[in-house]
C-alpha cells in the first residue's frame, strides 16, 4: 500500500530551559514476492464451431499481480499444447485466440488451463482451467 513513510521526530530534554531537536526518519519498504498472480476470466464465447477462422477470440482474460516491480510482472501460457493460444492486446488483458483448425469429430472438447507465473524468486504461479465444446457444422 505504501512505498515510503516518513516520521517527524522531535526530543525534548528535561534540562533549565529546555532543549530539543529533530529530524525526519525516512522508512523505504521492500517488497517481497507475497502475492500469486490472478488470472480471471472476463469473457468467454462458446461453444467454438469447428470451422471456424483462425485468430477466433475464444475468450478474454485479465492477469495482474499487486506486487511491484519484477515481482508483478506476469508471464502467462497456455497448457497443454492446443490449437488455442494467447494474444496480449494490452498489459494485464490476454486474447484465447484459435491457432489451428479444429475437427470437432476428431475432438469434441478442450480442456485448456491458462497458466500465469510471475517474475519473483522464486515464482509464484496461478491457473485457470478453461472447457471449450466444438459445436459440429
Amino acid at each position: 500500500d505504501a512505498r515510503l513513510y516518513e516520521i517527524q521526530v522531535e526530543a525534548t530534554d528535561r534540562g533549565t530551559p529546555p532543549l530539543s531537536g529533530h529530524c525526519k526518519v525516512v522508512v523505504e519498504v521492500l517488497d517481497v514476492n507475497d502475492n500469486a498472480p490472478e488470472v480471471w476470466v472476463t469473457s468467454l464465447s462458446l461453444p467454438v464451431a469447428e470451422d471456424a477462422p483462425l485468430g477466433t477470440v475464444v475468450s478474454l482474460l485479465s492477469v495482474s499481480d499487486r506486487d511491484s516491480g519484477s515481482n508483478g510482472r506476469v508471464r502467462c501460457a497456455v497448457w497443454p499444447s492446443s490449437p488455442f493460444g494467447l494474444v496480449s492486446t494490452f498489459e494485464g488483458s490476454y486474447s484465447l485466440v484459435l491457432r489451428e483448425a479444429l475437427d470437432r469429430e476428431r475432438v469434441s472438447e478442450y480442456e485448456v488451463e491458462v497458466r500465469a507465473e510471475d517474475g519473483g524468486t522464486p515464482p509464484l504461479r496461478a491457473r485457470r482451467a478453461l472447457r471449450v465444446p466444438v459445436s459440429d457444422v
